[in-house]
């Protein structure tokens, strides 16, 4: 994203953020440097040397960088390279980090050791997307929930923070010292204590604020940390929904010590108004970035103009491109933290998502070892500090941008056979080492669909003697190696010749005959349990 379009300087997005997810420790070269980019630096990132310094991004989170670590990083990348980040996010910076980025020219930004890496990218890149300069005389505090915050605060005289359906936190005002925990904890995306969230849970405060339109008044919990809450919900229109719309989001709002506005309420059901129709025009409208890319990827539009595209994104058309697709079996992959490490890896790298499903696609590459191992690292990573359990599958290298598409649907029919088969294929593979794998899934599941297509013996066999069905897929599976296929059973190889006889016999066939061997072998793929 170009900075000059955002018209967002660093101390503008600080703000934004507010003391609450950052602190800004020096800022060398000031507050107006203008930013509009994020990428994030990770341990593998600098142990592989993965991480593409200059030209990546204006912002770098190090995500679990040890100091040591941090400095080296630091000095390598940006050294004499004639361009220096406009700030790095750490966590606890040491005094050694400070001193060496600001020397440099780079601010240091503390990051709340509580907060979600996560929560703070979403934040930032909402920001940069729709945090207009209030300072403009033009600027429309109803434009952008950044700024529908904090003038809903402004009004109201409280603190006020706006979710989506899942109690995501899109934006929030400033906090002051009487912010409870609740609303730290919520901001910095970590879930709240799980007394205050099953005390608000057991009054119907969440059903509530999904059924209707009133404001919810949320009486002082002392003994649990809780000040009075007013929240309402956020309902979008939508012709298939039961009442005509659905339920988008909630506004909260925490009571300070200061009194409340009188018309505290009404104040609050034209904030949802104006928040209904802000979520809506963003999720009816995708950024037109994001629709390009799904178009490259073959996600959306029938007839594509490759080089159009490819000129509006500011990427090469030719050369040697790869894609990456990720995801998480138990839950959608996260774009957000894998599109931190896709900028780290490579300036240039496309983001797009579908059904859960995350695709990097990176215009022009190295090795494709290395975009393996980039790979290997971001599923290694989000094991380590989130516990997703992410796959990978990585097409490289690719003929240029126009076929990108089709990578895409390879990469999906990995994905796709790892979902029915986890075992068969490793978290993170290539087209090429899962090729095999994935057709003759497709074969199998195809025979499988169409019972004519399993010979009736395999089926006879299956239903009379389980112990002879399982031998026969052993000893096919095993190239007829007797020794081999007892080893794998735990029996006497004498055991498995007397099995095979038995087999042949029920069968009527002999095993020696290459093509009975591959239709029984199909069949019994086709009817495992």
């Amino acid at each position: 994203m170009d900075p000059r379009t955002t018209g967002l300087g660093l101390g503008q997005l600080l703000l934004a953020l507010d003391r609450t997810m950052v602190t800004l420790i020096d800022a060398p070269r000031g507050l107006d440097m203008p930013v509009g980019s994020v990428a994030l630096v990770d341990t593998d990132d600098v142990r592989l040397g993965l991480a593409v310094g200059p030209g990546s991004a204006d912002m770098f989170f190090l995500l679990g960088v040890s100091d040591a670590d941090a400095v080296r990083w630091l000095e390598r990348q940006f050294t004499g390279a004639g361009r220096v980040p406009a700030a790095v996010f750490v966590k606890e910076p040491s005094d050694t980090i400070v001193e060496r980025a600001v020397a440099m020219g780079a601010a240091v930004v503390a990051v709340e050791p509580r907060a979600r890496w996560e929560s703070l990218y979403r934040l930032v890149n909402h920001a940069f997307d729709h945090h207009g300069d209030r300072g403009d005389p033009l600027h429309d505090p109803g434009a952008d929930l950044f700024g529908l915050a904090q003038s809903i605060a402004d009004r109201t005289r409280g603190m006020i923070s706006i979710e989506d359906e899942d109690s995501h936190v899109l934006a929030y005002s400033a906090s002051n010292d009487e912010a409870d925990e609740l609303r730290r904890l919520t901001i910095l995306g970590r879930a709240g204590p799980p007394e205050h969230l099953a005390w608000i849970g057991q009054w119907g405060i969440f059903d509530a604020l999904r059924s209707s339109a009133d404001v919810v008044h949320v009486a002082e919990r002392p003994e649990l940390g809780l000040r009075p809450r007013l929240a309402i919900g956020v309902h979008v229109p939508d012709a298939i929904a039961p009442r005509g719309s659905r339920f988008a989001g909630t506004i909260w709002l925490q009571q300070g010590s200061a009194p409340l506005a009188d018309d505290v309420d009404d104040v609050l059901r034209g904030g949802a108004v104006l928040a209904a129709r802000i979520m809506s025009r963003l999720s009816a409208s995708p950024a037109t970035h994001t629709r390009q890319v799904r178009e490259l990827l073959g996600l959306s539009g029938d007839d594509v103009d490759v080089a159009t595209l490819a000129r509006e994104l500011g990427i090469a058309t030719d050369g040697r491109a790869a894609l990456v697709g990720f995801t998480d079996p138990g839950c959608p992959a996260p774009p957000d933290v894998i599109a931190l490490s896709a900028g780290a890896f490579r300036a240039d790298a496309q983001i797009a998502s579908d059904s859960g499903r995350v695709y990097v696609l990176l215009p022009q590459t190295g090795a494709p070892s290395s975009v393996m191992s980039w790979a290997r690292g971001v599923v290694s990573t989000l094991d380590r500090e989130l516990g997703r359990s992410l796959r990978a599958v990585v097409a490289a290298p690719l003929a240029g941008l126009a076929a990108a598409a089709n990578a895409r649907a390879e990469v999906d029919r990995v994905l796709d056979s790892a979902a029915r088969h986890p075992g068969a294929i490793g978290r993170v593979t290539s087209l090429a080492d899962a090729r095999t794998t994935v057709l003759l899934d497709e074969i199998v599941a195809q025979v499988a669909a169409q019972p004519r297509l399993v010979d009736p013996r395999v089926r006879q066999l299956r239903e009379q003697d389980r112990v002879l069905a399982d031998t026969l897929g052993a000893y096919l599976d095993g190239f007829g190696d007797i020794a081999a296929v007892a080893a794998h059973l735990h029996v006497h190889p004498n055991t498995v010749r007397y099995r095979v006889r038995r087999i042949e016999k029920l069968l009527s066939t002999s095993l020696a005959d290459p093509d009975d061997r591959l239709v029984l072998a199909l069949g019994l793929r086709a009817t495992e349990a």
